[in-house]
């Protein structure tokens, strides 16, 4: 695997502290700035509706940029609007930088996927993707829960200080590590890449096409793949959101308990993560076919069981493993299907992972609200997965009915 792969790594790494570390800052942010607890959790849904603006319209933007200058504009701007949201008072102005941040990140990522899937061989996209990805996992495991230290020691504003410091060595490692032009832009020099250099050449002789790249994005069976993406992140985000007052309120632990839960959800997706990265290249349907059903019975589990402490421990790593296992392997199954959009599909995949990741949150708050108690998120993920289910089994009949009308 490319070192510049890596790189790319640690500034997703820097970009999913930012994402996931609301989840132990939600009280402290609500209670320094005098809005109730659903009203904080909506910072983590405008950080995903940028997300999701942002990732197809930044990457048709910079489409024509070379890739480094791409990485480091997005880069730079998620790392100033971080020290803005440090600094401001206006709960107002904090949302609007997670919009503007997520925006950047969205910019970031989908010109990331794009760089990180040309570097490597045709068949290895699952493994490039877990690189990335698991920058966004050990964010989970280390980012996440210093994040929720630094607010208990000095305040939340301190983890929006991190975030901005972990930023500038990535800056000066990517400067110094990821091409000027994107490999797309080039005839592959990767192993097992012959069969596409005619290709790649042919592209690159032309330039990147928006026009062609959407067209490309048209295939029912990708926009169906997509859809499923966005409820399983829907699911993850609506749980997640709200842990802190899950294990504090629910779970009986003490707040003191929140950083070690957030851990301990990040080393599950992180191991759900090289799963996914070992099996979604080769055998990603049977990872699909085992991962979705116990998913959907975690979250059932977790909302009947989550009173009990012990319970608590092991399936806050268990559904951690499994949402990042099925969400990932969607992801990689998206860049396979958008193989002649190598621009626009990372940029859309995210944007359907983000799809969810506002529309969870939004929904567990709604239920928060109603008055159904902090296990309501984890009923409302459980109800997600399984319209996943739904779709996924009225496609597969769709496609059936098809073959049988269209047979000789």
């Amino acid at each position: 695997m490319p070192f510049a792969i890596y790189i790319l790594g640690l500034a997703v790494f820097a970009q999913g502290t930012s994402e996931f570390m609301l989840s132990g800052l939600i009280p402290d942010i609500a209670a320094d700035l005098n809005v109730s607890i659903p009203s904080a959790g909506a910072l983590t849904s405008a950080f995903a509706v940028g997300m999701i603006v942002g990732a197809p319209s930044a990457a048709i933007l910079s489409l024509r940029w070379p890739r480094r200058t791409a990485l480091l504009v997005f880069l730079i701007v998620f790392m100033l609007v971080h020290v803005l949201g440090a600094v401001t008072t206006s709960f107002g102005v904090l949302l609007a930088t997670r919009v503007v941040g997520a925006l950047a990140n969205a910019g970031f990522l989908a010109v990331a996927i794009a760089t990180a899937t040309g570097m490597v061989a045709a068949d290895a996209k699952g493994r490039a993707t877990s690189v990335l990805l698991g920058g966004v996992t050990v964010a989970c495991v280390v980012g996440v829960p210093a994040g929720a230290l630094l607010g208990q020691m000095w305040g939340w504003r301190a983890a929006f200080w991190a975030v901005a410091l972990v930023c500038v060595p990535a800056v000066v490692a990517i400067l110094r590590s990821v091409p000027a032009t994107g490999p797309s832009m080039e005839p592959s020099t990767q192993p097992g890449g012959t069969a596409q250099a005619g290709a790649r050449g042919e592209r690159a002789a032309t330039g990147p096409s928006a026009r062609r790249e959407l067209r490309a994005l048209r295939d029912p069976r990708l926009i169906v793949t997509l859809l499923l993406g966005a409820l399983v992140n829907g699911a993850t985000f609506c749980a997640f959101t709200y842990l802190a007052p899950l294990v504090t309120e629910v779970g009986g632990f003490g707040d003191g308990w929140v950083p070690v839960m957030l851990a301990l959800f990040g080393l599950g997706s992180f191991t759900g993560v090289t799963v996914a990265g070992r099996m979604s290249d080769a055998r990603p349907v049977r990872l699909l076919l085992v991962g979705g059903p116990a998913l959907l019975a975690g979250w059932l589990l977790f909302a009947v069981a989550a009173g009990n402490p012990v319970a608590m421990v092991v399936l806050v790593f268990v559904q951690g493993t499994l949402s990042f296992a099925v969400g990932s392997t969607l992801i990689t199954r998206v860049l396979y299907a958008a193989a002649e959009a190598p621009s626009l599909g990372g940029a859309f995949a995210t944007a359907a992972l983000n799809v969810g990741a506002a529309a969870g949150p939004l929904l567990g708050g709604v239920a928060i609200g109603a008055g159904l108690g902090y296990r309501s998120p984890l009923w409302a993920g459980a109800l997600l997965v399984a319209l996943a289910f739904v779709i996924a089994g009225l496609a597969r009949a769709v496609r059936a009915d098809r073959t049988l009308t269209t047979a000789p």
